[in-house]
């Protein structure tokens, strides 16, 4: 008589167990909102925002505001990084293989993750919180979703290893006074164009970074 109760049991939490999966994204377009800690800094950054696109290993960043456009193209898979940037009528275009994107993202090398048992919800997902130090002893924190898992991130010396989606962060300069805070406003699961990811081949001057 007990065996149905069991076999019953044993389902039912195979059933909970398999809706508590997290679900990996290949496919997504995720736009931010761009705060800073001080009217100033928050001044500056009148009309800036962020529009992160993810496509299987491959992701885009465009970071725009009225004056500066700058969008960062990397793929996860090779390591290596395109950099278009826009100042005025100036255009400007910067290759990087993984070596040079690890030496422009030194600062992160060594990063120490913490987490916490803190939460908040952002567009509807549960965020836990986490820190990280960096190597010079500066600290950044973070939201991430732990529903949703993206199949390729940003950066992954800034995110390494973090169990999720990262839907609000901060960054601070090195002195830790002026902080500008990224948080996510909408995120679309549906397919974005591979064309997102096609490096312009005329229009911009090429230059080592």
């Amino acid at each position: 008589m007990k065996l149905p109760l069991i076999v019953t049991i044993f389902t039912a939490a195979c059933l909970f167990a398999h809706g508590q999966e997290q679900k990996v994204v290949g496919d997504c377009t995720a736009t931010f909102s761009i705060s800073g800690n001080s009217a100033s800094v928050n001044t500056d950054l009148a009309g800036a925002a962020k529009t992160l696109y993810i496509r299987g290993k491959l992701t885009r960043v465009d970071v725009s505001s009225p004056a500066y456009e700058q969008s960062v193209i990397y793929d996860n898979g090779t390591g290596n990084a395109v950099i278009l940037q826009q100042v005025g009528a100036n255009k400007y275009m910067s290759h990087l293989n993984a070596d040079k994107w690890n030496q422009k993202n030194s600062a992160y090398q060594g990063v120490k993750f913490t987490f916490a048992p803190e939460t908040k919800t952002i567009l509807g997902y549960e965020c836990k919180k986490g820190s990280a130090e960096l190597k010079n002893g500066s600290l950044f924190t973070f939201y991430y979703a732990t529903a949703i898992l993206p199949s390729a991130t940003e950066n992954p010396y800034q995110f390494k290893d973090i169990p999720g989606f990262v839907l609000e962060y901060e960054t601070a300069d090195k002195n830790g006074s002026s902080k500008i805070t990224y948080t996510a406003t909408k995120i679309n699961f549906s397919p974005v164009p591979a064309s997102k990811f096609d490096i312009p081949t005329s229009g911009y001057l090429v230059r080592d970074n």
